[in-house]
């Protein structure tokens, strides 16, 4: 039940955005691009995907080595 309490707002937000992407799209279809904003798109696309993959990487990086982990000599979280 808990997991149908999640699903269904997850999928009304998918529809609302594939809805409003769809009205967008066929309003603006006639509008012509010139070629800096191609550029600044495919820019911010690239700095995008630089900017993911790089935390992504960190975010492996620092479990691998441990750094995510519990210190050993930190006692304040266990129960006496």
């Amino acid at each position: 039940m808990r997991a149908l309490a999640l699903i269904i707002p997850l999928l009304a937000l998918l529809g609302a955005t594939l809805w409003f992407v769809a009205y967008a799209w066929r309003r603006l279809g006639a509008a012509e691009m010139p070629d800096y904003g191609w550029a600044a798109l495919g820019g911010g696309v690239a700095i995008s995907l630089l900017v993911g993959c790089g935390l992504m990487a960190l975010l492996f990086y620092s479990h691998r080595h441990g750094y995510d982990a519990i210190n050993q000599g930190d006692r304040r979280n266990e129960e006496p």
